[in-house]
């Protein structure tokens, strides 16, 4: 299992999230994109808990959401219901889910490409999502570059070596701390690792722990340009945030079907 599949991390997810990161603009950054590609429907792969699905949805767009977790997925649905919102939701791989239509707009947001841990995997999910598309159809995802000075730390580090990523209030309230602890292996690109999450009363002790595994791979800027090429897409636009900086270490593909 990975670190998403479990219920507590899906149930808390949009509780922590922003702490581990920036995401100025990221709903603004999407919503854009469906205004100028998804006319014809947009498929939001790697869901997770919806929080690009339902702004999607709000403003009137057709869209589908796919996740391989279903702990995301039930999350989605239980938000969607509480809204009054009806979509289709689907607990699927992004290699081989299978829908019998098209759409003009593919997004995996965030890190959810990253999950795939093969380049065949790799290869697979772009075919995958490529059939789904429209003529001229766009995908976009995420990777990024990796940093040797991380690499070689991460080289260094094992699983259990733990180091405080942030501090965020759960869903019932409570102060929680996430430790995380990568290790990097050069040969397969993978980072695997542990997330640690550790519950504190209200004079800060820990009263509960609890341990969940992730894996992601780590794709080089040429190496994806090549499997780009390969499984038949153009890259017509590459940035490093959600308010359109050039491009540099974090990479957000804009990605156009070839015909």
């Amino acid at each position: 299992m990975d670190l998403h599949d479990f219920s507590d991390i899906a149930e808390n997810y949009d509780y922590y999230l922003n702490s581990l990161g920036s995401y100025s603009g990221f709903e603004e950054f999407y919503l854009s994109l469906a205004q100028k590609y998804g006319e014809k429907g947009i498929i939001d792969i790697a869901c997770g808990t919806g929080a690009l699905t339902i702004p999607l949805i709000k403003q009137g767009f057709d869209v589908i959401a796919v996740d391989l977790s279903k702990a995301m997925i039930d999350v989605t649905n239980k938000k969607l219901l509480e809204q009054g919102l009806s979509i289709n939701t689907i607990t699927a791989n992004m290699t081989n889910f299978s829908l019998d239509r098209k759409f003009s707009l593919a997004i995996i947001a965030r890190g959810g490409f990253m999950h795939l841990t093969t380049p065949v995997e790799q290869r697979v999910a772009l075919l995958n999502i490529k059939s789904h598309l429209t003529d001229d159809g766009i995908l976009t995802l995420h990777t990024f570059e990796p940093l040797v000075e991380a690499q070689y730390d991460q080289i260094h580090t094992s699983e259990n070596d733990f180091s405080l990523r942030c501090e965020y209030t759960n869903k019932d309230g409570k102060q929680e701390r996430i430790y995380n602890a990568i290790h990097y292996e050069p040969k397969t690109q993978i980072m695997s690792g542990n997330w640690r999450f550790d519950t504190l009363d209200d004079d800060g002790n820990v009263v509960s722990s609890r341990i969940r595994p992730l894996k992601m791979r780590q794709t080089y800027k040429t190496e994806m340009e090549y499997l780009i090429e390969l499984c038949g897409f153009e890259v017509i636009d590459i940035f490093s945030g959600f308010n359109y900086q050039p491009a540099n270490g974090i990479l957000i593909w804009i990605l156009k079907k070839v015909k």
